[in-house]
């Protein structure tokens, strides 16, 4: 199901479910996160006309999720919203959480656990941009032609990652 708010802006903008995020950070084994958090730097660059490297800072996020996470707040409570979270606890639990993908055996599946850290700057920025006006917005339960390729590619890696955990646990060295 689809749902367009046209205020008249000519600028499209399609959120993101909580659901489909939880869903395309995982079968992309986290790597979804950098392709949302490329989406917001550019808006912000683009919004503050500044002269930040949205590629560089989602890359390195380990060094601008913080910062990234103020921002949103920031910029959602300026359209109205009333919830907030703690930027510096979110951020440095989600930072113990992927750390913990180091953990032995099947304990690094823990990291996974830090896509729920992102849902609060996702509800945020989301409200945000619909409250904006600045554009069109498009509500769509399905997955577009990008979120195909990234659920194909992820699951590929996904099965490699299946098998090399059943090969590898039954090879002697």
């Amino acid at each position: 199901m689809q749902t367009k708010y046209t205020p008249n802006e000519t600028q499209t903008f399609e959120l993101l479910s909580v659901k489909k995020f939880i869903f395309l950070f995982i079968v992309s084994l986290g790597i979804y996160n950098i392709w949302w958090m490329l989406k917001v730097w550019k808006i912000f660059k683009k919004r503050d006309n500044s002269d930040i490297m949205p590629l560089a800072r989602s890359i390195f996020s380990l060094f601008y999720l913080h910062a990234l996470f103020n921002q949103i707040q920031v910029f959602s409570k300026s359209k109205g919203y009333q919830y907030s979270f703690s930027s510096t606890a979110y951020y440095l639990g989600f930072v113990v959480l992927n750390f913990s993908s180091r953990l032995p055996g099947g304990l690094w599946v823990i990291s996974f656990l830090s896509v729920l850290l992102m849902v609060p700057a996702l509800k945020s920025f989301n409200y945000g941009i619909k409250h904006s006006g600045e554009y069109a917005i498009i509500e769509n339960d399905n997955f577009n032609k990008n979120q195909f390729i990234v659920i194909a590619i992820g699951t590929f890696f996904w099965l490699l990652t299946i098998l090399s955990i059943f090969t590898l646990d039954n090879q002697s060295f």
